[in-house]
């Protein structure tokens, strides 16, 4: 049985021992049982107030970036605030956690020098590597996971064809199409990504 589901665009959620949620968007109705989440930069459809506002616990702690953490301020205590930069080690609780880069190289949505990220967050022995929103850059090539949650949709993030040459280049079992058919990209993109991909399985969820 599969543990994870990706509602829309980046807005995934991992069920373990842990429930964490990554960049919930558009949630349909109040769940409040987030243990962690997990935001990788503060656009509108990664750091979504409303949506996090309908996830979030007493007990929530929020992992993001530093340009979200005013708003992170308005939603739970400061101490269950944990801000992250790219490329470092981090451990919450009992979770064990790293950051990526995550950014345009021919485009100006998500620059560099802003310091947002990708995790690769490891949850009762498996590893999820959520890349946030980015190109195909240098510095993800040949990471390990389990699981690769992959942007697809183009505009703010590379497109199907880069996103399957990277996949190509990650060492992983399993990929996972995001961000695509609802803020970028069509719903045929996943499709169009799992036709490249090569030698890794393809989880295609229509968004």
């Amino acid at each position: 049985m599969r543990n994870f589901n990706v509602n829309c665009n980046n807005s995934i959620q991992i069920m373990g021992s842990k429930k964490i949620y990554i960049d919930p968007y558009e949630i349909e109705e109040n769940f409040n049982d987030a243990d962690y989440i997990f935001c990788t930069h503060s656009h509108y459809d990664h750091f979504s107030e409303n949506d996090l506002k309908k996830v979030i616990k007493e007990s929530t702690k929020i992992i993001t970036v530093k340009s979200s953490e005013e708003d992170a301020e308005k939603l739970v205590k400061r101490e269950n605030i944990l801000i992250v930069e790219p490329n470092k080690t981090y451990k919450i609780d009992d979770i064990e956690f790293s950051t990526t880069y995550a950014y345009n190289v021919n485009k100006p949505f998500h620059p560099k020098q802003n310091n947002w990220v990708g995790f690769i967050i490891n949850l009762d022995g498996i590893k999820y590597f959520i890349l946030g929103d980015t190109d195909n850059i240098d510095e993800l090539q040949g990471l390990e996971a389990d699981y690769a949650f992959i942007p697809v949709g183009g505009t703010y993030t590379m497109d199907y064809k880069e996103a399957a040459e990277l996949a190509n280049n990650l060492n992983v079992k399993a990929v996972i199409p995001t961000h695509y058919g609802s803020v970028a990209g069509s719903k045929e993109d996943g499709n169009k990504f799992k036709m490249l991909v090569k030698d890794k399985e393809v989880i295609e969820i229509l968004l």
